[in-house]
């Protein structure tokens, strides 16, 4: 799909202010030179296989293909060091800003994996790290706060707001504008100005390559359908971009919550309306005088009232279908793939499992489908446990 000047189609930009142009200009200079420096792509790709632990395998789920009655395949990204897709980015982007001679990395956190990602980033290129985090969402993921400062970031608690991801973006764009001569914005996903929903998705489009890769030597053909779920989008569109301009039917699915028709939900493309959140023009969750609507998700990581602006082309050009599954779906697809693979996957992912479960009846039995599972769900065993708990 193109992009011209930091547009995809319509969406995306630069909708930030005077004092931020600059420094973007100077990453995307940055950022076109780091992909043309041949030592810097052989350093990542050296970490990304040594470090995190690519290529990650294409596992065929026995049991649920029997049980759905269709051939079943997972993108294992939960097989990756820290636990999820996210330091596919991170080990990029901290990279590049050694390359710029940034000395500090801040970052921006809902469910936990991406401040857990740039703080493994920090501690292996030497930077300083703090994450903005929503005092909801740290409640929530204690787990992965602690693992943050394991690794020596400082957690900062964002208690504006709703209290959750979109909050927690607000306060490191502040922070970024007062120390933007030393630090690097390390951003989680396909999200904010040009370049970095361009720059997050090459650096994702790894999962896609492999993928494609995989299945044909597996299967000898590509899948019929992949599904991803989407909160800001990342892991989506580095799965989905190596399938563009292939026959294959993708699928991302979005947060629910307790149901489209509550409005509690973070599903900004199944629910949202087009706007400018976070310095992009993008699908967003906003009331009919362009405030920002309250969110809400089972899943921390898809708790988020907007949308990648490449999602947003996608959407409105029809190549990519997108729904949302609530959280009673999502929890029961936690549970069946916990219990018939012994994979536990995060919530987030649980969502494009779900979603596989609902169209499963449509497809016929040889149909290959391949389902991201962005992260791995120890994260959230704890809030699972308290809702079943809370249930009984």
């Amino acid at each position: 799909m193109s992009m011209n000047r930091g547009r995809f189609g319509e969406y995306g930009g630069q909708y930030v202010p005077e004092t931020l142009m600059g420094p973007l200009q100077e990453l995307e200079i940055a950022y076109e030179e780091f992909r043309q420096n041949e030592t810097a792509m052989i350093t990542l790709h050296r970490y990304l296989t040594d470090y995190a632990g690519r290529p990650t395998k294409l596992t065929f789920c026995e049991n649920l293909s029997s049980l759905l009655g269709v051939r079943i395949y997972l993108k294992r990204e939960d097989l990756l060091h820290g636990g999820a897709h996210k330091i596919n980015n991170t080990l990029g982007q901290a990279l590049l800003a050694k390359f710029m001679g940034k000395k500090r990395l801040i970052a921006e956190t809902g469910a936990g994996q991406h401040g857990v990602a740039t703080a493994i980033a920090g501690a292996v290129f030497g930077f300083p790290v703090d994450v903005y985090m929503g005092e909801v969402d740290i409640r929530r993921q204690e787990l992965n706060v602690f693992r943050m400062q394991l690794m020596g970031a400082r957690v900062l608690p964002v208690t504006t707001g709703t209290r959750t991801l979109k909050d927690a973006i607000n306060e490191a764009l502040r922070d970024w504008v007062a120390n933007v001569a030393t630090t690097h914005y390390l951003i989680g996903s396909v999200v904010g100005p040009h370049p970095y929903p361009r720059m997050v998705a090459d650096f994702q489009s790894v999962i896609g390559k492999e993928t494609k890769e995989q299945i044909l030597e597996k299967e000898g053909r590509l899948p019929d359908v992949i599904l991803a779920c989407v909160g800001g989008g990342s892991n989506a569109i580095g799965m989905f971009s190596s399938f563009f301009s292939d026959d294959v039917r993708l699928i991302g699915v979005e947060a629910g919550g307790r149901g489209l028709e509550t409005g509690e939900h973070g599903a900004s493309l199944c629910g949202g309306t087009k706007g400018v959140l976070h310095g992009a023009l993008s699908y967003v969750l906003q009331d009919a005088n362009g405030q920002i609507r309250n969110t809400h998700s089972i899943s921390a990581g898809l708790d988020y009232p907007g949308v990648g602006p490449e999602h947003s082309m996608l959407k409105d050009a029809g190549r990519v279908e997108y729904t949302a599954v609530n959280d009673a779906e999502a929890l029961e697809a936690f549970y069946l793939l916990s219990k018939k693979e012994g994979i536990i996957p995060a919530l987030e992912s649980a969502h494009a499992i779900a979603s596989a479960v609902r169209i499963a009846d449509t497809l016929d039995h040889d149909d290959i489908v391949v389902i991201n599972l962005s992260g791995r769900g120890d994260k959230d065993v704890s809030e699972v446990a308290a809702r079943e708990k809370e249930r009984k």
